[in-house]
């Protein structure tokens, strides 16, 4: 128990420190605009049926240049990764949350991902947000098969 005492006294000032809650406010200003942004298009940019098939979609670049392969893996798994990250903080934060959270899963790469994205976008109220974004962009409802939770 001391270490935690111990822990505050020295980072409490700090957090509570005028720069700091300046970079913090300064932060969610940013990832609530980057998720208006991002969010959005990659909704809107998402073929309909891109989670009615029981395996993933081919990768895009499978076919190029390995450089030009690992680079675009690398800078999609990089906005993944800010996107996930900043959906964590924007439950708590002003933004669209769980939008960015599931954003940021669509962009990772890891094992499971593709069954982890059709149970999220499942829920009925991910797939009415997701959806009322679509209609706004003239693009289709995603259609999602029922899956067991």
């Amino acid at each position: 128990m001391e270490w935690i005492k111990q822990l505050w006294t020295n980072f409490a000032p700090l957090l509570l420190s005028e720069r700091f809650l300046w970079w913090a406010g300064g932060l969610s200003v940013f990832l609530l605009l980057l998720s208006s942004v991002a969010v959005p298009l990659v909704l809107i940019w998402l073929p309909a049926d891109y989670f009615t098939a029981e395996r993933r979609h081919s990768a895009r670049f499978s076919d190029r240049h390995p450089a030009l392969r690992y680079s675009a893996l690398l800078i999609k798994n990089l906005l993944g990764l800010i996107l996930l990250l900043a959906g964590i903080a924007m439950l708590v934060l002003p933004g669209q949350g769980l939008l960015s959270i599931l954003v940021g899963l669509l962009l990772l790469d890891f094992p499971g991902k593709y069954h982890l994205e059709r149970r999220l976008v499942s829920q009925p109220r991910i797939l009415s947000a997701a959806n009322w974004l679509r209609r706004k962009a003239r693009r289709p409802d995603l259609v999602v098969p029922c899956i067991d939770q």
